[in-house]
């Protein structure tokens, strides 16, 4: 199978790398580096280092990394506080007759700072006071400048289209979550038919993988609200479930057969295309119990390519080989010449897993006090790369039938499963036959 794919590194407790804790310390204004790494630091310190001045601007890196994890210590509208309040003291704003030339060196760098945290993190400047911030420094810097008036308006336009954006797509995530959720359906037996079947709508594996990636890069699009996380996780579980009813529904065992293999291919795609996600709801929905119980199915399937792909997403050793084709991944879409070449859609439980156990496992201080900044490294890695990832533009055109269906389509809930995969394949043992029986009445 091509080896296109993957994406970060193996997850170990705290993630960092051991030589991180074997080499000469150093300190710098507060600032304790370890190998030229930032690795601890008083929250005073961050902060400071974090306020550009006539001659320093903080590192792209150390902007994100701070703005990601100082909101476990400190609210964002106090940092922001904090951060004008300390621009205004060491840069004398509050002098009756401001340094002209010293601000003119000074100002486009807040104002850089401002807008690298206002396009990073809007959802922090929904809140009146962030504005009010941002509105009190430009006031004081604008006098020796007028184009300062400009830059701060396009911030504020280009805040506003932002936060307007981001309350579209969170919409757009609720109404698909709730549609996801009424579809569920139980029969006591399986009907003749409850829709049209996958295959009658897309009968080509690879487009199906295409608008799958469609619909998960649209989830992905703007992840920020817990309602946003349920509904991946439905998405999910939605997918899991639909194939698990197209292989179940069908009445002819050849049948059966035929839409096992398709999801199959599917799943290929998916791999191929750097859609881990689709692919391992794929092949969940192919090893629930309804299905994986079809033997006289199944033996008319080719069951090699399935078995690779299982492999490459066995949990085995905390799922390394998955992890290894997600680098993959990761190293194809940082030396990209096309959309095409950079999606990197992950298995989402698995990176939200990840980035709990990171946190949870590792403290967010240390014994004298300082912040563990080198834990936040290693969350705004993981963190940073998912973002990258999220805003690729998907390059497939989109099949509305083939989106609607994929949303729509009625599938079976667990019990329905069960009574559609014993009215196909009849049980074979008396726990099956008590259980149908139960069903049944």
């Amino acid at each position: 199978m091509p080896q296109t794919l993957s994406s970060t590194s193996m997850f170990t407790p705290c993630g960092f790398s051991p030589h991180l804790h074997t080499s000469k310390e150093g300190e710098q204004g507060g600032l304790i580096f370890q190998d030229g790494n930032l690795t601890s630091a008083s929250l005073d310190a961050l902060i400071q280092h974090l306020i550009p001045t006539t001659d320093y601007y903080p590192e792209k890196a150390y902007i994100f990394t701070f703005l990601l994890s100082s909101r476990l210590f400190i609210e964002p509208h106090e940092l922001l506080s904090r951060v004008c309040h300390k621009c205004i003291e060491q840069q004398r704003l509050d002098d009756p007759v401001l340094d002209k030339a010293r601000i003119r060196k000074f100002g486009p760098k807040i104002l850089q700072l401002l807008t690298e945290w206002t396009e990073t993190f809007p959802y922090d400047f929904q809140e009146e006071r962030m504005i009010g911030h941002l509105k009190d420094m430009i006031h004081r810097i604008a006098p020796c400048d007028e184009a300062y008036w400009k830059k701060m308006n396009q911030l504020l336009q280009a805040l506003n289209q932002k936060l307007a954006t981001l309350s579209h797509g969170q919409e757009g995530i609720v109404k698909i979550s709730t549609a996801v959720s009424d579809k569920l359906v139980a029969f006591k037996t399986k009907p003749p038919s409850i829709q049209r079947e996958i295959l009658s709508v897309c009968s080509d594996p690879y487009t199906l993988a295409q608008q799958l990636t469609h619909v998960e890069l649209t989830c992905f699009s703007e992840q920020k609200k817990t309602s946003n996380l349920e509904a991946y996780v439905k998405w999910f579980n939605r997918l899991c479930y639909l194939v698990a009813t197209e292989i179940c529904m069908p009445a002819k065992k050849k049948q059966r057969a035929q839409v096992i293999e398709f999801f199959i291919d599917v799943a290929r795609e998916c791999f191929n295309i750097g859609n881990f996600n689709s692919l391992m709801a794929i092949i969940s929905g192919m090893n629930m119990s309804p299905v994986s119980r079809l033997k006289k199915t199944w033996s008319k399937v080719k069951t090699a390519k399935f078995f690779i792909l299982e492999h490459q997403m066995d949990p085995t050793g905390n799922f390394y080989n998955y992890r290894t084709a997600l680098r993959g991944a990761a190293h194809r879409s940082l030396t990209a010449h096309s959309n095409r070449e950079k999606i990197v859609i992950p298995f989402f439980s698995l990176l939200i897993k990840d980035i709990y156990f990171l946190n949870e496992g590792c403290a967010n201080r240390l014994p004298n006090g300082h912040v563990n900044f080198e834990k936040f490294l290693e969350l705004a890695k993981q963190v940073g790369e998912f973002i990258t990832w999220k805003q690729v533009e998907c390059p497939f055109e989109q099949d509305p039938n083939i989106i609607h269906y994929l949303h729509t389509a009625p599938i079976f809930t667990e019990d329905g499963l069960y009574l559609a995969s014993y009215e196909s394949e009849s049980p074979e043992n008396q726990t099956e036959k008590d259980r149908w029986k139960s069903l049944r009445m």
